[in-house]
């Protein structure tokens, strides 16, 4: 039993999920560093905190079996107590409470008061953007806004995230600034829908002033977009894109089908005529924007016909990045109650067949970077190179240039240009260019 070798009341915090997770996780952990509470991320402590996902299957199953995992550590007596938060844990909470009683307690997404309290630790007010971040020091999420409005009918986020709620300009700025002071380089904005920001508080789309600010900040010198909304997208924003050079000429839109019958279905409010407008209209108004999307295929009948059509779409839009997940039926959303009739085998397979297309596509577009050079991040070192991104990749979902380290020295967290002299489906290799 190893109980007696660690340090009494050390409070390891356990990240599942998406990105907004990873910084509520760090809102979590400044708290409590600021309540005197010695804190780790993902690492071995005495109280252990689980931040769940509760967002589809996989996720919801690797949240469960983590539950399980430090429950039999507790009653192995390896760990004391074990508390519960995040998305599935709201969406679940008498569900788990029944099944999980091992657990000391659960909370939900917005309980932080309260898993505080439970930790010794007193919720502190003025702590206004204080986080103990867990990525990098060169890069940081910035969560713009909480919740969604929007009805789409396969997601249950809106059941554990609530309405969409934006933080204020002033806030998003003053956290920017300690996140520099900091030494971080690159805001990764996040939210469940970033083009919805400012709709609340402000009465009117407000992402191009948002960025506007932020670009002031000292010190960050690339700001990233992630989850935007087809319909309703603010075009402003991609005029702050084009002619401002730390806004990244990169966005992460999920748009997740194609078909008309099957986006009508989804109610996603557009069609495939308005969103492969918007698309060429990004790509005149930013030329040499990446767009990054993730689509679903096996939805409730879904067709050959319809999956043909998304296929076809996909291999004429191609994009610079793509994921694509298999439909997963959630009870409470407004797809559960059409038939999940598309066998999960047809389902895998579709995706399967979508990320063939995309991978030939991505080799294609990294076979023309070959010679040319581009400004790079520096991440880290593994094994026996340098791990960098260029302003068209996102940290753990987009391609990676790798740096010969044996031949190269390169400090992490540094922005430098490198030439691409290599290039695979997924990955790009190149060399420093001299100064």
């Amino acid at each position: 039993m190893r109980t007696k070798s660690l340090k009494k009341n050390k409070i390891n915090v356990v990240t599942l999920g998406c990105s907004k997770n990873v910084y509520d996780s760090e809102v979590l952990m400044g708290q409590l560093k600021a309540s005197g509470k010695e804190v780790v991320h993902e690492e071995e402590g005495n109280i252990v905190v689980i931040n769940t996902c509760g967002f589809i299957a996989n996720a919801k199953e690797e949240s469960v079996n983590t539950i399980l995992e430090y429950v039999q550590k507790k009653e192995d007596g390896v760990v004391d107590k074990v508390f519960v938060s995040g998305c599935l844990s709201e969406r679940y909470k008498p569900d788990l409470e029944k099944e999980i009683p091992n657990v000391d307690e659960y909370f939900g997404t917005s309980d932080l008061p309260n898993l505080l309290k439970a930790l010794g630790a007193d919720y502190k007010h003025e702590l206004l953007g204080e986080r103990l971040t867990t990525t990098p020091k060169n890069y940081a999420y910035l969560k713009i806004a909480e919740g969604c409005d929007r009805p789409c009918s396969f997601c249950a986020i809106p059941l554990m995230r609530g309405k969409h709620k934006s933080k204020p300009i002033e806030e998003l700025v003053n956290e920017t600034e300690k996140l520099a002071a900091k030494g971080v380089k690159e805001l990764i904005l996040i939210a469940q829908d970033l083009t919805y920001y400012g709709l609340d508080l402000y009465k009117k789309r407000n992402l191009a002033e948002l960025l506007q600010q932020l670009v002031k900040v000292e010190g960050i010198e690339w700001i990233r977009l992630h989850y935007a909304f087809p319909t309703g997208f603010p075009m402003d924003v991609l005029e702050v894109m084009k002619n401002e050079p730390k806004v990244c000429n990169y966005i992460d839109i999920p748009l997740q089908h194609i078909s008309d019958s099957i986006l009508k279905s989804m109610r996603r409010g557009t069609t495939y005529a308005k969103t492969t407008k918007l698309l060429n209209d990004f790509r005149a108004m930013v030329p040499g924007m990446a767009i990054r999307t993730t689509l679903i295929v096996g939805y409730p009948g879904e067709t050959e016909e319809n999956f043909e059509e998304l296929k076809n779409w996909v291999k004429e839009m191609r994009f610079e990045r793509l994921g694509c997940f298999t439909y997963s039926h959630e009870e409470n959303t407004h797809a559960f109650a059409l038939e999940d009739d598309v066998p999960e085998e047809v389902k895998q397979e579709r995706a399967n067949e979508i990320m063939e297309i995309q991978s030939q596509i991505s080799w294609e577009l990294n076979q023309e970077k070959i010679g040319n050079s581009y400004r790079c991040v520096i991440d880290r070192k593994e094994g026996s190179h340098f791990v960098g991104r260029t302003e068209h990749d996102s940290p753990d979902v987009d391609n990676e240039v790798l740096i010969d380290a044996s031949q190269h020295y390169l400090k992490i967290g540094d922005f430098t240009q490198i030439k691409i002299t290599e290039a695979s489906d997924f990955d790009l290799y190149g060399e420093p260019v001299a100064n």
